[in-house]
């Protein structure tokens, strides 16, 4: 083999691994940070700075999936390695959101007792939730590992299929639901929690919405009948998350040429 492939297959190699210990480190400093906050407690002039992080994370994790972007970035990443490439940006970012986050001194409300232990057993539940909902997904490919590992064997890469099943036959975003109690079950709400709870509520619903576009985008007509029969959230029938009524619901209806699905 030449020097150059040995060289490419290496770095290949380091990267899958360096990217997912870099993925479980990020978790377990996640589960920390929003349980119980991070950083030193400041006034409320840091708010402002704590809002731009809780951004920083909301931009890049959005860009990189937005099929324009990530066809333009597919001419230097390779698609085996795309996946990667996105988990090490959101790590990045929620790093540095947790290096530089400050705790406000304001509390919104606090319970305790009965309330406080239900509450923190619905965080508990949505971390279940969120992990259950990641399996029916497919988390080799929310991390890039699973295309990386058919690198690393040697095989082509696959389409995905597209067969909704367990809670994705109730409603659309599983994950995105699961997120939502991450943030809002928490027995202590400070103002800066309820700054990164609002911020990334708004880019939660938002990102669902995108989601559904990109998914219309790779899967055309299949996808279009799913949206309109399953709504995107429980008991959410209007609106852009709801079942649209005039989302195709014929089979028979031709399909525009296939894409890569995301």
């Amino acid at each position: 083999m030449p020097r150059r492939a040995v060289l490419r297959r290496v770095l290949g190699v380091a990267a899958g691994i360096g990217t997912h210990a870099l993925f479980a480190v990020t978790v377990w400093y996640l589960f920390w940070f929003l349980k119980q906050g991070a950083g030193a407690a400041t006034d409320g002039k840091y708010i402002v700075v704590d809002a731009g992080l809780a951004m920083l994370f909301a931009l890049p994790h959005s860009l990189l999936l937005w099929p324009p972007v990530r066809r333009r970035l597919g001419r230097w990443v390779d698609g085996s390695f795309y996946g990667l490439l996105f988990t090490v940006v959101t790590c990045v970012t929620l790093l540095l959101l947790f290096a530089e986050w400050r705790e406000s001194t304001r509390v919104l409300w606090e319970v305790g007792g009965t309330t406080a232990t239900l509450v923190t057993a619905c965080f508990y539940g949505s971390w279940v939730a969120l992990l259950y909902s990641l399996h029916l997904t497919g988390l080799g490919y929310q991390t890039g590992l699973t295309p990386w590992l058919r690198w690393l064997r040697r095989q082509p890469q696959q389409r995905r299929g597209f067969q909704p099943r367990g809670a994705y036959r109730l409603f659309r975003h599983p994950v995105y639901l699961s997120f939502l109690g991450l943030i809002w079950f928490t027995p202590r709400m400070t103002a800066d929690h309820a700054v990164l709870t609002a911020i990334w509520t708004v880019y939660i619903f938002l990102g669902s919405w995108l989601k559904d576009q990109r998914l219309a985008f790779y899967l055309g007509d299949a996808y279009r009948a799913y949206q309109a029969r399953v709504p995107g959230y429980p008991m959410v029938y209007a609106g852009p998350l709801g079942c649209p009524a005039d989302e195709v619901t014929d089979t028979d209806t031709p399909r525009p040429p296939s894409r890569r699905a995301a």
